[in-house]
């Protein structure tokens, strides 16, 4: 399995995409850990610049789970709209429209990190405001958690959950708050998230243990400190040790 990052090497097109496509430019933008893939489709005229996610029919992922949740999230923030999902016996695929943005990670932001922290901490605060929890269908607790690894076959060690934090704050979380899925304008500014997959009612800690994790993944060592002050909170050591490891073990 990769990385997850930019595809490295060429990638086989499936045949939905291609009829997407309908004869418009395709490139293969982002592999997952999970080994899914996202197809860029440049617009046209009467078109849309669409963003394909395609991923095997078997795969641990729903497609049409993450519809349902960008479905509901694009109420209250901004997300991508979807214009269609479906599977097949060898294929599932979701459908976005393009938003304003480019990427946390792109060169630009790599080269000169702090643009990019700042904006994924402002961002992080404005989406955990902006959603409502008591109206949120969708759950990203830690038991919710659990059951959903057990249900895959992975068994998460009963010493990470003898003594689990309380909860600080719940909110809606992102679910995968990683660096890269925070879009940002030509400024540096927060315009929008993608990857909701695992969208759901947790505690705010549960997105930003990992959200200032991946700083590190993506940018190097260091900036943890200036996303939390750009999100408006101090560090919190045990929650921070504790939902690492709760998302290393699911």
């Amino acid at each position: 399995m990769e990385i997850a990052g930019r595809p490295r090497g060429p990638v086989a097109i499936p045949a939905v995409v291609l009829d997407l496509a309908a004869g418009r430019d395709v490139e293969a933008v982002w592999r997952n850990n999970l080994d899914g893939i996202t197809f860029e489709i440049a617009g046209r005229a009467g078109l849309h610049h669409v963003f394909v996610k395609v991923a095997a029919t078997g795969d641990d992922v729903d497609l049409a789970d993450e519809a349902r949740r960008l479905g509901w999230a694009r109420s209250f923030t901004p997300v991508p709209e979807v214009l269609d999902s479906g599977r097949d016996d060898e294929f599932q695929w979701l459908v976005t429209r393009a938003v304003a943005g480019t990427s946390a990670v792109a060169e630009r932001w790599i080269a000169d990190p702090a643009p990019a922290v700042r904006a994924i901490g402002e961002g992080l605060r404005a989406l955990h405001d902006r959603l409502p929890v008591e109206a949120c269908p969708f759950d990203w607790s830690i038991e919710s958690r659990v059951r959903r690894a057990a249900a895959k076959g992975i068994h998460v060690p009963e010493s990470l959950l003898e003594a689990p934090p309380p909860d600080d704050h719940p909110v809606v979380c992102h679910g995968d708050a990683c660096a890269p899925n925070t879009l940002l304008d030509e400024d540096g500014r927060f315009t929008a998230h993608v990857d909701l997959g695992s969208l759901g009612v947790a505690d705010r800690w549960a997105d930003l243990a990992v959200a200032s994790w991946s700083l590190e993944w993506n940018y190097g060592p260091g900036w943890d400190d200036l996303m939390l002050d750009a999100y408006g909170i101090e560090p919190d050591p045990a929650r921070i040790h504790f939902y690492r490891r709760l998302w290393d073990a699911t």
